[in-house]
């Protein structure tokens, strides 16, 4: 208990002491006017109340008067005790305040005492100053009473003495001036005759200095000829030709004639400069192969032909030449900097500080010089940047190898650089913003090089996925070779190993997409950090979105999209040269683009490249339409040829057969078995890059299903004497009738992304093409039994295939129809002894 209460009192202490500061401090602000900023407040009006015991007016006999009148005696009592307890603590905190400030005190007291020494020394100081100065005063007075008589005879010897100097100098100044025309101080000559020259102009009609202003201006007129003869030489230095044509400018020289010769001097410099430059340019020569482009790591990339992606890669060729010259891109680049660009900026400033900047003084000021000077150095600069600028481009242009960009970006990175040079030295000059067309412009043929790159790459590449799908395999020693040679991949035993589909597919796609990403790489080069002029805006917004992601990503793109569709455009029957099977690998990649290649190379250059779309660009989903519009007609076309492969075998086996006279059917015909082979080989080459799909359930007999003439027993009793010549009619009637109630098949409707669809297509295809063919026909007894045989044998496999079982019988149904619409002697086969006959085979 006695802990706690000496707690609460210690913190209570503090408390107290620094509350009574605060109200201490109070008081004095508000007797000395001052508030709580520190600033001294307005004055209040003085309260007249002579109750007011804090005003100037206060009464005390009027304030105890008021308050025994006023107040009862406790009152009184009470104010009593509040007016001894303010007055005390006024008097403790006065002596509080005197305790705190006592150090304050007795400083401010040795500081007094200090001053009324400093002050006493001070004072004998002033007193010794004051006797000293009046010694001074005494002794000048002394010595001008002296030099009175003397002083005017002085002042005019010393203006003889002056101006003796001046004749001195005057009738020394020819042999001044020849002295240093030996010694070759030009300047000083200048100088001496310029300080001379305006005396001898005034006194010229005295014999004397007529003489010699004739020898100085004789002397002068040899040192001009000197410095003409220096300045049209050409081999001084640039300090040295400065120098001529300061002193000629002192020596009256016409200023646009001055400007013409060292232009003229400096032209023949620069000249050489240019004419070496393009000496390197003639003798450079174009190589003989083309160059490979380059993946990251700087090795030759190459196109997949098949097999795994790892060894299944042939080397990829590009159209364009690698020129070879005695030095790169970056060389001549730095040779043209820091010969001729460093020179023109030496002539400039040159110029600039002896015609243009230059103090105009006395009758130049009225000429002009300044602005006449300007604009002669504008066209000289613009005409010989011309042609450097030309140089430099055709040595751009020869830059068409597409393997290391660095060299070429480091070139236009320090050509740009040097320019900015000339853009300080000389505003408003076009030559900066003509540089700058040329970086962009070399930028974006570098764009459409690695395009065309590209595409070349993607064209040798489907020409190595063809002859890889086309060139017979042999086996050699457990490997599979094309018969070009190319590596195809291995295999155990000695089997031939003929790539899959889906390897060609795989390595085609992963390669494309690999040597997307090295031509980002290569071309991201041109922003990079240290590069100026990559974060100009007039070059970055436009080359990210206009040139690497539309002219670059976006064009090759809507090439592979393109290229693909040609395909497509092939004439023939037979679909013209390009494989089946290229078609659908085709289609199943630009499906692939569709679904998530262009959304990931196209964000993939978004991010790389930090495009900003300020102006509209090619939506994803734009892309992404045209890809699945050449899938799709890719996939229609694969439908149409391998529809068409099978129509002409079924079409030939039609047209070449007597159906009239042929015999009794025994078997099943081959071309028939052949159908129903490349139908599966089919379903087995699209099931390896498309899905399953969905089928409508098949019946139980499917496989089990008759054909014969009529629809029906019943129908084939009804309608047997329609048959005969007498009643043709009937049956073409019951025919169309039929066909009335039947759904109406489309024979080359847009097939679906999956195999059943595909093959639904090409059976529909084929069978229609053999109904057409069976209705030109004219059969016999024999050749209706030939036909039901051949249409139950493809009913018995074909209907595996298809979505819809009831399409195949549809069809079916029709061609044995028509065939008996044909037949002379419709007498069809018993259904028992057709189905030995298919399953004998």
């Amino acid at each position: 208990m006695d802990a706690d209460l000496s707690v609460s009192a210690a913190s209570a202490a503090p408390e107290s002491e620094v509350a009574r500061k605060r109200r201490v401090h109070g008081m004095l602000k508000q007797y000395y006017g001052i508030n709580d900023e520190g600033k001294v407040a307005a004055e209040e009006p003085e309260s007249r109340d002579p109750c007011d015991i804090n005003g100037p007016h206060f009464d005390p006999e009027l304030y105890l008067n008021k308050l025994r009148k006023e107040c009862s005696l406790t009152e009184l009592m009470d104010q009593e005790s509040l007016m001894v307890k303010q007055i005390r603590s006024l008097d403790s905190d006065m002596q509080t305040l005197v305790y705190e400030n006592y150090n304050k005190f007795i400083s401010a007291t040795d500081t007094i005492r200090k001053m009324k020494n400093d002050f006493k020394k001070m004072e004998d100081e002033m007193d010794c100053l004051s006797a000293n100065m009046a010694a001074i005063t005494e002794f000048s007075a002394r010595i001008s009473g002296t030099l009175q008589d003397q002083h005017a005879q002085i002042t005019k010897l010393s203006g003889v003495h002056t101006l003796l100097r001046k004749l001195q100098f005057l009738f020394e100044l020819p042999a001044r001036l020849n002295k240093c025309l030996e010694l070759q101080a030009y300047a000083q000559a200048v100088s001496s005759h310029r300080r001379a020259r305006s005396v001898l102009q005034q006194y010229s009609h005295m014999p004397s200095f007529r003489g010699i202003q004739d020898d100085c201006h004789a002397i002068m007129e040899q040192l001009a000829q000197r410095l003409r003869q220096k300045f049209r030489d050409g081999g001084s230095s640039a300090k040295d030709l400065s120098e001529c044509v300061e002193l000629l400018l002192q020596l009256d020289e016409p200023a646009e004639e001055l400007c013409d010769k060292f232009l003229s001097h400096a032209q023949s410099r620069l000249e050489a400069d240019l004419q070496g430059l393009e000496a390197e340019l003639r003798e450079a020569g174009p190589a003989s192969g083309p160059t490979a482009l380059l993946d990251p790591s700087g090795k030759p990339s190459a196109a997949p032909v098949a097999g795994s992606p790892a060894d299944s890669v042939s080397p990829m060729t590009n159209p364009f030449l690698s020129p070879t010259s005695r030095m790169d891109i970056l060389e001549f680049i730095d040779r043209g900097c820091n010969e001729f660009v460093s020179n023109l900026c030496l002539v400039i400033a040159s110029y600039q500080e002896l015609f243009i900047n230059r103090p105009q003084e006395g009758d130049l000021a009225s000429k002009n010089i300044p602005q006449m000077a300007s604009g002669k150095l504008h066209s000289f600069v613009d005409s010989l940047a011309t042609r450097y600028f030309s140089l430099v481009e055709r040595r751009i242009q020869e830059e068409k190898g597409v393997g290391d960009n660095s060299l070429l970006v480091r070139a236009l990175d320090r050509f740009h650089r040097r320019l900015q040079a000339i853009s300080k030295l000389l505003p408003g000059s076009a030559v900066p913003s003509q540089g700058t067309e040329i970086v962009v412009q070399a930028a974006r043929e570098r764009i459409r090089q690695y395009l065309s790159a590209l595409q070349s790459f993607y064209l040798d590449s489907l020409t190595d996925v063809r002859q890889a799908l086309a060139a017979p395999r042999l086996s050699v020693g457990g490997s599979a070779v094309p018969a070009s040679g190319t590596l195809l991949g291995s295999s155990s035993g000695g089997k031939d190993a003929a790539p899959s589909l889906p390897e060609l597919l795989s390595s085609l796609s992963a390669s494309i997409l690999n040597q997307i990403k090295s031509v980002l790489a290569s071309v991201h080069l041109f922003t990079a950090k240290d590069i100026t002029f990559s974060n100009k805006p007039y070059f970055k917004g436009e080359f990210c979105s206009q040139g690497v992601r539309e002219g670059l990503v976006v064009s090759f793109i809507k090439f592979v999209c393109q290229s693909s569709r040609h395909f497509c455009e092939s004439a023939g029957d037979r679909g013209g040269s390009t494989p089946p099977a290229l078609l659908l690998l085709l289609s199943r990649l630009c499906l692939d683009y569709e679904t998530s290649t262009i959304s990931y190379i196209l964000t993939l250059t978004d991010e790389q490249f930090l495009v900003q779309h300020h102006v509209p660009v090619t939506p994803v989903t734009a892309l992404c339409s045209e890809a699945r519009e050449a899938a799709q007609k890719l996939l229609n076309h694969y439908v149409k040829v391998q529809g068409l492969i099978i129509s002409q075998m079924l079409r030939k086996s039609v047209e070449t057969r007597d159906w009239v006279n042929t015999i009794e059917p025994r078997n099943v015909r081959a071309v028939m078995k052949r159908v129903v082979e490349d139908t599966t080989s089919i379903d087995v080459q699209v099931g390896l890059l498309y899905e399953e799909g969905v089928r409508k359930a098949h019946s139980s007999d499917s496989s089990k299903r008759t054909f014969s003439v009529y629809s029906s027993s019943r129908q084939q009793a009804r309608y047997a004497p329609s048959y005969t010549p007498s009643a043709p009619m009937d049956t073409n009637l019951l025919s169309n009738i039929h066909k009335l109630f039947s759904e109406r098949i489309d024979i080359f409707s847009p097939v679906e992304f999956n195999k059943v669809s595909v093959l639904t297509g090409i059976i529909k295809i084929s069978l229609k093409t053999f109904l057409e063919c069976v209705r030109l026909r004219t059969f016999g007894r024999y050749g209706l039994q030939q036909i039901q045989v051949d249409c139950h044998y493809l009913q018995m496999y074909l209907w595996r295939f298809v979505s819809d079982e009831n399409l195949v019988h549809f069809l079916l149904d029709e061609i044995v129809g028509s065939a008996a619409h044909r037949c002379l002697d419709p007498a069809p086969m018993e259904q028992s002894v057709i189905e030995v006959i298919c399953e004998r085979g």
